[in-house]
């Protein structure tokens, strides 16, 4: 059934997306370290690409799990690279770059699953690029608080862990994981630092329903989370979960106003909101609402 559903006019990209997405394109394969963007094959890319904004994608490009939304490789990854900040400090002022995201594959064969690596990259980033933002875009490091504090330690702007998707489509859209770890990772991040802007984002488009939506809006609102981004799940590849409704721009408008009626502080929702999405805009327009 869900083969059959046609692309809808709103999610088209134009002409003038599609070359800023070539450009840049051309610029990672040939100068750049790797991108998520590049790697999971988001959709989405054209649209950040064309503002000059990318996520990059520290610990390798293998994954050891195998989410079904996901086209990132699954397999064993190769030991994280130790000159890998210096790497992408270089990139960074190539790009003229003034808020940074760095994500990573879920790096469970590693004893601190990848935690260490992420506060040696960060405090790199700020002490040669002070004026540099950062936000983070972590995996669950396994639940484990200790390995959480350790990446939060290097004081990035943003903490980020997305939950993806409600929690009764866990078992067959985002194997290895649990629901309740992601969650307890989310609230750990406001215990560790209260003071931390903490982010989460939520893709539609699975087969989830509203009340299920609710129910996880109201998850989220309980463990403190500042910034929900929600956005139209659009399948990477052949192999990845099917697309089970295109949702339209004025749903994207509903589901907002249900999260922000939840409790939620600042919700970012739209066809084309991913969790790492224009993130500096995003991460400048709560200060402004702060301010």
């Amino acid at each position: 059934m869900s083969d059959s559903l046609r692309i809808p006019d709103w999610l088209k990209t134009n002409g003038s997306k599609l070359h800023a997405a070539r450009h840049l394109s051309k610029i990672l394969e040939e100068e750049v370290p790797n991108s998520i963007c590049q790697e999971a094959r988001c959709p989405n890319r054209s649209e950040c690409f064309a503002k000059g904004v990318l996520t990059f994608m520290i610990l390798g490009t293998i994954c050891t799990r195998a989410c079904a939304f996901c086209s990132v490789a699954h397999g064993k990854p190769l030991p994280p690279d130790p000159h890998e900040a210096e790497t992408l400090i270089r990139s960074i002022k190539k790009l003229n770059l003034k808020f940074v995201v760095l994500t990573s594959p879920n790096r469970d064969d590693l004893p601190d699953n990848g935690s260490g690596h992420y506060a040696r990259v960060v405090s790199a980033i700020k002490e040669a690029l002070p004026d540099v933002k950062v936000e983070i875009l972590i995996p669950d490091f396994k639940g484990n608080k200790a390995h959480l504090a350790i990446a939060m330690a290097s004081k990035p702007d943003v903490v980020n862990h997305n939950l993806e998707t409600v929690p009764e489509l866990y078992r067959s859209i985002r194997k290895g994981s649990l629901y309740q770890r992601s969650l307890d990772v989310l609230a750990t991040m406001k215990q560790i630092n209260p003071l931390s802007l903490t982010k989460t984002g939520l893709m539609v488009g699975l087969g989830e329903t509203v009340d299920q939506l609710k129910r996880t809006f109201a998850d989220i609102q309980a463990v403190g989370v500042d910034i929900l981004t929600l956005g139209q799940y659009l399948k990477p590849d052949k192999t990845s979960a099917d697309v089970q409704k295109y949702y339209h721009p004025d749903e994207f408008d509903v589901l907002k106003q249900l999260a922000l009626d939840g409790g939620i502080r600042h919700v970012f929702s739209g066809p084309f909101v991913r969790s790492s999405f224009l993130a500096e805009s995003v991460f400048d327009d709560v200060l402004r609402k702060v301010a």
